[in-house]
Formats: C-alpha cells, sequence, structure tokens
C-alpha cells in the first residue's frame, strides 16, 4: 500500500521507461521521460496537448494511471500503463467512449469530491478538515492514513505518560466493520459496490471486500472472513497462491494426531467431533468442512483468477466459492 500512489521522480515505471506510446484512429498519446518529470502528450495529427504528469497511481504489478493538471483542474489520463503489455492502452472504463476532441482525448476532469477521494484512498495526510491540500500530501498510504496523526501518539510512547495511546488500531473493530467499511472505504465494500450503476459488471472482480462479502459461507462475525485473517497492511503483498493456502487449513484441515481446526476455536479433541458426527459437528460451528481433493490447491480452486481484458490482468476473485469450469461468472 506504500506504492498505491508515487511522486513523478520516483515512480519505477516512469522512471525505467524512455517513452511509451499508444494510438487510436487519428489520437496519438505518448509519455516522454525528461530527467526527473514525464510528460504526457496527445496530438490529432495537428494539433498538440502536452501536460507534465503530477502523480501515478497503482505501484505497476498490474498497471498505472496517471494524473494532471490543465486549465487549473485535475485529470486522469485517458491512457494507463499496464504491466502485461509494457506499454500504454485505454484506462479502464475508456474503451467504449473514444474520444471526439482533442480536449476530450486529454483525460477526465476530476470533481473535486473524486479527487478527495482518491488522494486519501492513494496517499496519506491528503486533506485538512475537507480540504484537499496536495501540497502536503505523502504519496502512497503511510502509518497516518489508518491509525490517525501521530505525533500525541509518539510523545505518549516515549514519555509513558498517561493512559491513553492517542491512536486508532484498527484491528479493534469487529471483522465485518473491518473489511466492509474499513477497509472497503478504498476497496469497496458491498454497500457501496451495490449502489454503482454497473455492479453487475465482471469489474466488479477487482472490489474485493464486496466480492468476499458475496460468498456463500460469508459470516460477517468471523474474523476468519476479515481481510487481515490474509493480508497483513504492513507487509508487501505476498505473490503467489501457494502462500495464502495454509490460511484455509487453518480451518478446513482433516483431522490429524488428535485434534482438528475448527473455526470457533483453534484445536479441539477429535473424540468431540466423532461424538457428534462430522455433519452435525459442522453445523454447530465445531468443525470445517474438510476438502476431498486435497490441500495444496485451496486459493486456486475456490478463488480462481479472473481475466479483465481492458485492465490486462487477472484478479483474484475474493468470492470463495466452488468454481467449476465452463461456470459463468457470478455476478
Amino acid at each position: 500500500m506504500a506504492h498505491a500512489m508515487q511522486s513523478v521522480p520516483e515512480s519505477p515505471v516512469l522512471r525505467s521507461h524512455a517513452s511509451l506510446a499508444f494510438k487510436y484512429g487519428r489520437y496519438e498519446y505518448e509519455i516522454i521521460r525528461q530527467g526527473e518529470r514525464s510528460l504526457y502528450q496527445v496530438s490529432d495529427g495537428q494539433e498538440k496537448i502536452v501536460e507534465p504528469i503530477l502523480y501515478s497511481f497503482g505501484q505497476g504489478h498490474a498497471g498505472q494511471t496517471y494524473i494532471l493538471r490543465r486549465n487549473g483542474k485535475l485529470y486522469e489520463s485517458r491512457v494507463s500503463f499496464y504491466a502485461e503489455t509494457d506499454n500504454l492502452d485505454w484506462t479502464i472504463g475508456y474503451a467504449q467512449n473514444p474520444p471526439k476532441t482533442l480536449e476530450e482525448a486529454v483525460g477526465r476532469a476530476i470533481s473535486a469530491d473524486e479527487a478527495r477521494s482518491c488522494f486519501s484512498c492513494h496517499g496519506t495526510a491528503a486533506l485538512e478538515g475537507n480540504q484537499l491540500t496536495l501540497e502536503r500530501v505523502v504519496p502512497g498510504v503511510g502509518c497516518e492514513a489508518c491509525h490517525g496523526p501521530g505525533e500525541r501518539h509518539v510523545t505518549a510512547m516515549q514519555t509513558g505518560t498517561g493512559d491513553k495511546l492517542y491512536i486508532f488500531n484498527p484491528k479493534s473493530l469487529d471483522p465485518d466493520t473491518l473489511s466492509q467499511e474499513f477497509c472497503g472505504a478504498c476497496h469497496r465494500g458491498a454497500s457501496t459496490v451495490e449502489e454503482m450503476p454497473d455492479r453487475a459488471a465482471m469489474n466488479n472482480v477487482r472490489f474485493q471486500p464486496y466480492r468476499l462479502f458475496t460468498s456463500k459461507g460469508h459470516d460477517p462475525n468471523d474474523s476468519h472472513f476479515a481481510c487481515t485473517a490474509c493480508h497483513d497492511p504492513h507487509q508487501d503483498l505476498q505473490r503467489g497462491e501457494a502462500k495464502y493456502d495454509a490460511r484455509c487449513t487453518v480451518c478446513h484441515e482433516p483431522a490429524h494426531e488428535g485434534t482438528v481446526s475448527s473455526p470457533g476455536r483453534s484445536r479441539i479433541p477429535t473424540t468431540e467431533v466423532e461424538s457428534l458426527g462430522p455433519r452435525k459437528a459442522q453445523r454447530q460451528g465445531l468443525a470445517a468442512k474438510s476438502c476431498p481433493v486435497g490441500r495444496e490447491l485451496c486459493v486456486s480452486c475456490h478463488m480462481p483468477k479472473i481475466a479483465v481484458a481492458s485492465a490486462h490482468f487477472k484478479f483474484t476473485d475474493h468470492r470463495i466459492r466452488i468454481a467449476r469450469e465452463g461456470q459463468p461468472y457470478p455476478y
């Protein structure tokens, strides 16, 4: 999350590409590196618009979109970088609406409300009250983005005075509030996505809290369904499905050595499960159903990767389910 937003001088994608280009019809796009800055330019063959990029949104593992200022307004770039193609293409949402004018080809003007939302999710200290303060914003999601201002907390810890830590700990939230409201404030929870006009589209695979909420076995009170059950926000995102299989086997594990995993209790005697029978034990929450296929394919089978063509990327679907080949995407 520390790389959710990057300054132009520090952006690895922009630094490593002297030029990025994209052409559609009469419009030609190019991002050119000049020293510590990158210029975003659009031409229709007769005229050209050139603006310096202010910030890059996205660390670049999947893609990266750019923010620029034109005529005093913030704009989202109409084209974005995609790692799969190592070049530019339409920013998600633009492909079906090709520009009619050169000015429109630059990108989309961002409203004040949207700018506050974008920068507060991708950066730290972007707001002072309800005002966007780009002169103070720290690129990326830092400690204070989740825990609040830290000056009083640091003083309290250094002096050891008082019984207040003056810091917010998201861990104190119940699992549903943590995932759907706290993490979902940026990653988009169920209440947000359900109000979107295009929520029943494959693009919603990008909204992990919402997809997790729609899982058949989702229990809002079970900490095993909280985002932090699998993801540590203080560490870089782990890559590779096998990294997460161990999270599934905390509950879904066959009995061995006289104990079995339980969603509600860490380890319980298998005799307690056997006395009730496996089905009744599962209904009472004493045991989680084990997988008859094996224990090394949990994520690849139950959280399939979904290709979003416009994103040039396959997103892990957080709607946990039995995914069968040929089955339509569940909205």
